[in-house]
């Protein structure tokens, strides 16, 4: 089914100025099934073999552990589901991003720079869509998710792909302008204002961070002026502390992350800090084994998803957290070591867009692993590509897949072709 839909995807690439699209779609299946037949040597060439084994690699142990956590939750009166409920869901999850991200490596990083402004202003669309009453749904006081057929949608999510493809082609488009507050920051500054009023309206400021990253990240590889970004980030820093010092609950939790063990805080904002640092202390080097975490048995809520971190250390032990930690460095690296090469290649557009993802993925980790480990005040923030979280899957896969685009295309760049 895979290569049928493949076919039809490169077919319909054909017209937009890349050789052989349908040669390296053959070869990116062909990593994981049958695909191989009909791709060449070049083709498998072409596509950055390590970057697809460690992203894979990092899926298939979050299936594993999304399994593991969310096992036990069959007994939850909250959910009331079968113990197999949330890995059939994430593998679903992860087969539609898979063929998300095949169409997005089926069309050229040029076609993207033109489909920048409409998938932003689609995802923007989407943020007020899912704060319509009866549209929107919510949980634990956020609401954050659009309800579908096959499952739920969360638009924050999809805005992260959306700020890195519009940050990227503002950055083109305006790189003469890029030493001005007016036409060089300003009206993308307004644009990530309007994302934050929609975000914490939800709320959800974790994402907003996540956003901002990228796009301020984005910005200043693409030649924003120094003293600019730096007056920028100050004036950011000052508004997101006066966000948290707004919100009584938001003040609680830099509280409870100060002095977590105290009576005060251990059994309200402090509790999910306590106890992932209590699985972090059992796990030790080793871990427990696989299976046998005692924090995952009601006492760590959301273990399947924000605090899966604290289930792999719990269980697999300090050292496989290492190797996590590097597996997330080695990605980031990866990927700003495809932007700086497309960017030498002319082709400034994808180079910001790989850089762009290379801030997502080391930022969002960053912070899910040092809340996890309590260097971060908790914030709710899914660890990429291991996580549980369906829209979450779909957006980092996608970006996966776009990242393989931008470094296939540098290949054949090199290799004297066309792209």
């Amino acid at each position: 089914m895979l290569g049928r839909l493949w076919g039809r995807l490169a077919a319909g690439s054909a017209g937009h100025g890349v050789d052989a699209p349908g040669r390296a779609g053959a070869g990116l299946l062909a990593l994981g099934g049958s695909g191989l037949a009909r791709g060449s040597s070049r083709a498998e060439e072409r596509i950055d073999t390590a970057l697809l084994l460690v992203a894979a690699a990092l899926v298939l142990l979050g299936v594993v552990m999304v399994y593991s956590a969310s096992i036990t939750l069959a007994d939850s009166p909250r959910y009331k589901v079968v113990p197999t409920h949330f890995l059939l869901r994430h593998l679903f999850a992860i087969v539609v991003a898979m063929v998300a991200a095949v169409a997005a490596f089926s069309l050229p990083m040029a076609r993207w720079q033109q489909l920048a402004p409409a998938a932003f202003g689609v995802a923007l669309a989407l943020l007020v869509i899912v704060l319509i009453p009866g549209v929107g749904t919510g949980a634990l006081g956020a609401r954050r998710w659009i309800p579908l057929a096959v499952f739920n949608l969360q638009p924050s999510e999809l805005m992260k792909v959306a700020c890195v493809l519009y940050a990227a082609s503002f950055t083109v488009r305006k790189q003469d302008y890029m030493h001005s507050l007016k036409r060089g920051f300003l009206p993308i500054g307004l644009v990530m204002l309007a994302i934050g009023v929609l975000l914490q309206l939800q709320p959800d400021l974790g994402a907003f961070i996540v956003i901002v990253a990228i796009a301020m990240g984005i910005l200043f590889l693409g030649g924003l002026n120094g003293r600019l970004f730096v007056a920028i980030t100050v004036l950011l820093a000052v508004g997101l502390a006066a966000i948290v010092w707004l919100f009584p609950y938001r003040r609680e939790r830099i509280f409870a992350y100060l002095d977590p063990w105290s009576a005060e805080h251990v059994l309200k904002k402090g509790y999910q800090l306590t106890h992932s640092l209590i699985a972090f202390g059992r796990g030790e080097w080793f871990g427990v084994g696989l299976g046998g975490s005692v924090e995952k048995l009601h006492y760590l809520t959301e273990a399947h998803t924000d605090f899966i971190l604290a289930v792999i250390a719990e269980e697999l032990g300090l050292v496989a957290v290492m190797v996590l930690i590097i597996a997330f460095y080695w990605l980031t690296k990866r990927a700003f070591e495809i932007g700086r090469q497309a960017v030498a290649l002319e082709r400034t557009f994808a180079g910001l867009a790989a850089q762009g993802i290379g801030i997502w993925l080391g930022v969002q980790a960053f912070i899910n692993i040092g809340v996890a480990s309590g260097l971060l005040p908790t914030k709710g923030l899914t660890l990429p590509l291991v996580s549980y979280g369906g829209s979450a899957m779909l957006a980092t896969i996608v970006a996966i897949g776009l990242l393989l685009r931008v470094d296939w295309e540098n290949r054949v760049l090199m290799r004297g072709g066309r792209a």
